[in-house]
């Protein structure tokens, strides 16, 4: 009893000690999401008022800016859920040679920088409406290909195969049996990626040319070139209450499709023409949709004026009288700012998941505000930082670009993390702590060896979108040592001319290529070791 006693008051004092630990990442979210958010809407309500607010509001220009932010989602999601679809449906429903590649291939995408992606469709399509929505495919097929086909692939198959038994065509098993279970990740998935595009920034100031805005574009466009902070304060808290609205729906939709029928996990091989054809369909969708833009910036990279050549990677070392830096030494400071993100994101979510695993109050809370940097454009949170740390004259620190990064990484972080943590036998900490083994010794003993992996892969993962992070970045980089690839390829690709053009593409294929394999790395290794939860 006395032992029984003694085991009861040491977890006690380690749930109030990793309760205390929780208190850090806690207050970083709250000065680094909580608090901008707060000086934006105080900004908006001491400076402008709630009738001029109402003015701005209601204007012709914003309700333009309105139409298109929305209409170019649903188009977007519209076309990324059908195309989508076809290839997670062929993930989920057959066993094939190139599968994983295939998968593989079709998340990779997610990850790469925007400015990467929009140089792609630049060397393709006309800027425009069309490559707008093409480069929102390109971006977002692999959440419709994770969400629903990982949900696909639960299914049970016996209903589908019972009504095709009873003399149902595959279309009618289809829209009767299978589509009304899968529904709930269909709609999950497409608000995410509604939310996604709806919030997009880099690919529609490259690729959707001067006449076209959304909210997050008119939000930097009115705080950095017109000084209209006012304005921007209020664009920004209407796509705040927004992008809040859709993340409470996209939360509440995940929940529904969190449940599946846990059916047959192998699918069968490919038998007969009709599945070939689908699966040589889904190689086409994502072989045109993401394979060719990719194929075209390389070849763009490699063009000189006089043919084909590496001069435009030689370049990256020369001086451009439109940059601070070189091209290549502004990919060295962002990967100076991911490497700085990612250990930054690494410890405080690592922190944050032993309080959100340990239970209580405010390892509740800290879940819940974990949540709040997923529903809060970069935009609107380096808007935030011009306007929090005015008075403390904080805006010119370096610290703010990696700190933002880290606030971006901070979810993918606790999405590996969390679930890991949660799937370690509560049995085998209790063992160590009968054996006399301290908190820490059974935090380095039980859980550290654990946990190594799915840390390394959220860290891997944050440093991943570092690299390419451009919104917040645009805000707050000040001078040549906190000059970012990203901006180099926005200002390269901003000015006329062959040269300065291949230079954008070159750096673009360099920063794309090294996102690339380390996303691919991570989610081979996050398959490999089964890693509970994923970048998505």
């Amino acid at each position: 009893m006395n032992l029984a006693g003694a085991v009861r008051r040491r977890s006690a004092r380690a749930s109030v000690g990793v309760g205390l630990l929780g208190l850090a990442p806690a207050t970083f979210l709250g000065v680094f999401v909580v608090w901008p958010l707060v000086a934006i809407l105080a900004r908006n309500l001491a400076d402008v008022g709630w009738r001029q607010a109402f003015d701005v509001v209601t204007s012709d220009a914003t309700r333009s800016i309105l139409t298109f932010t929305v209409g170019q989602a649903l188009a977007s999601t519209a076309l990324t859920l059908v195309l989508g679809g076809l290839v997670a449906h062929t993930l989920a429903s057959w066993r094939f040679p190139g599968r994983a590649v295939l998968r593989a291939f079709s998340v990779v995408p997610f990850v790469l920088p925007t400015v990467v992606v929009a140089a792609a469709f630049d060397s393709v399509l006309p800027t425009g409406l069309g490559a707008v929505l093409a480069a929102h495919v390109f971006f977002n097929l692999a959440v419709v290909v994770r969400v629903v086909g990982g949900f696909w692939a639960t299914l049970d198959r016996r209903p589908l195969e019972a009504a095709r038994v009873l003399g149902a065509s595959p279309w009618q098993a289809f829209r009767t049996v299978t589509l009304p279970r899968l529904a709930p990740a269909v709609a999950s998935a497409g608000v995410v990626v509604f939310l996604f595009c709806f919030t997009s920034f880099g690919v529609i100031l490259i690729l959707g040319g001067p006449t076209r805005a959304t909210l997050e574009t008119e939000i930097y466009r009115r705080a950095v070139f017109r000084g209209e902070f006012d304005i921007a304060a209020v664009l920004a808290v209407v796509q705040v209450v927004a992008v809040v609205v859709l993340a409470a729906l996209s939360s509440w939709l995940q929940r529904r499709a969190a449940v599946p029928d846990r059916g047959a996990a192998t699918p069968p091989r490919v038998r007969g023409a009709s599945a070939r054809l689908q699966v040589a369909g889904a190689v086409a969708v994502v072989a045109v949709v993401q394979g060719v833009p990719v194929a075209s910036l390389i070849a763009r990279s490699l063009r000189t004026g006089d043919g084909w050549g590496l001069a435009n990677y030689r370049r990256l070392t020369e001086p451009v009288q439109l940059l601070p830096v070189t091209a290549a030494e502004a990919l060295v400071t962002s990967l100076r700012f991911a490497v700085a993100a990612a250990v930054i994101a690494a410890v405080l979510g690592g922190l944050a998941a032993l309080a959100i695993t340990t239970g209580g109050r405010l390892g509740r809370g800290l879940e819940a505000l974990a949540l709040v940097p997923l529903g809060v454009s970069a935009v609107t949170l380096g808007f935030g930082y011009l306007v929090a740390f005015a008075a403390f004259d904080l805006r010119r620190s370096l610290w703010l670009v990696p700190c933002a990064h880290a606030v971006v990484g901070f979810p993918f972080v606790l999405a590996s993390l969390v679930p890991a943590r949660r799937a370690i036998d509560p049995r085998l900490r209790a063992a160590a702590a009968t054996l006399g083994a301290s908190p820490i010794t059974v935090a380095r003993t039980v859980d550290w060896p654990l946990l190594r992996r799915p840390l390394a892969t959220g860290a891997g993962f944050a440093a991943a979108i570092s690299i390419g992070e451009f919104g917040a970045t645009s805000f707050l980089a000040r001078g040549a040592s906190g000059f970012t690839a990203p901006l180099a390829i926005f200002r390269l690709l901003s000015q006329p001319g062959d040269l300065l053009r291949g230079q954008a593409m070159a750096l673009s294929v360099v920063v794309g290529l090294v996102v690339g394999v380390l996303a691919l790395v991570l989610e081979r290794s996050r398959s490999a070791n089964g890693v509970a939860g994923s970048a998505l």
